[in-house]
């Protein structure tokens, strides 16, 4: 197993620079990848998958189309071109066994998957995922971002996405 290690911290001013960071972190993602987006309700969780989503989508060409957030549906994908998206919200999953059932698991292997709530996935939980942690800070419209996951995979995307989101997403110290 890679070691999961805090790869940064920053400040996303505004949801415009969390769609920033999400939108320069997509290029970045190929099949297989998970991205497990924790936080409180309303920290931007949707928003910054919207943003991933979009990013993809419009690096294959697609229209630009709704990206509702899976809350009822539990999942909804998209066809990106190169590879499927995932994008699940597990908040109303009260048994991991139901992960398995939305075929989860298998998407991981095969998929670009964005988990929201990844909680519920339990043992399931890929090893390999990149774990977005947002936080609300008292700012409004601002929070924190903390990327963990196993260095060697994530390191690069999450600094070049970074670097990329703009100069106002400095932390210090990270």
């Amino acid at each position: 197993m890679a070691p999961d290690i805090l790869l940064s911290e920053l400040i996303l001013r505004s949801v415009r620079e969390t769609a920033a960071f999400g939108a320069a972190l997509a290029p970045a993602l190929q099949a297989g990848d998970v991205i497990l987006l924790e936080g409180d309700v309303g920290a931007g969780k949707t928003h910054l998958a919207r943003a991933i989503i979009r990013a993809r989508l419009a690096a294959a060409g697609k229209e630009e189309e709704d990206i509702p957030s899976p809350t009822f549906t539990l999942v909804q994908t998209y066809d990106a071109g190169s590879c499927e998206i995932w994008h699940a919200d597990l908040y109303r999953v009260g048994d991991p066994a139901e992960c398995y059932e939305l075929g989860l698991p298998d998407a991981f292997d095969t998929a670009v998957c964005l988990v929201e709530w990844p909680e519920a996935l339990a043992e399931a939980r890929p090893e390999n995922a990149l774990v977005l942690h947002l936080e609300m800070l008292p700012e409004a419209g601002s929070r924190r971002l903390r990327a963990r996951g196993p260095e060697a995979r994530w390191a690069g995307p999450v600094a070049r996405a970074r670097r990329l989101a703009g100069p106002d997403t400095a932390s210090p110290g990270k």
